[in-house]
């Protein structure tokens, strides 16, 4: 188990060059990973994989979201001055904005396109 929370301890490093966002989101799966099978381990039938699994899409969740909020909103605002004009994507034809806040791209509706 301590391995697999290093594991995505280390992920989590190395995804601080992206947006908040994104760091929100991997931030807030592994404190919620960790905390899953600590809870999970100590109640019921002692499964602490299937609390870390819980605890770390419901952190993923809840950080993505805050991250995004603390960027001053997910979804493409013309009002926000860290958004850029919408740009479409050749290949998918989807609009896309840059975020002059953290360097990523993102789809209209606030999901990472990168970084």
């Amino acid at each position: 188990m301590f391995r697999k929370v290093l594991i995505v301890g280390l992920a989590t490093l190395g995804l601080a060059a992206c947006g908040a966002t994104t760091r929100g989101a991997a931030t807030g799966g592994a404190i919620g990973a960790v905390a899953g099978a600590i809870i999970g381990n100590n109640t019921g039938s002692g499964d602490a994989q299937t609390g870390a699994i819980i605890g770390g899409a419901v952190g993923a969740a809840a950080g993505g979201y805050a991250g995004c909020r603390s960027e001053g909103g997910c979804q493409w605002n013309q009002s926000n001055q860290d958004h850029s004009q919408l740009y479409t994507d050749q290949r998918t034809g989807g609009q896309y904005y840059l975020n002059s806040r953290d360097g990523c791209s993102y789809w209209r509706n606030g999901q990472l396109r990168g970084c």
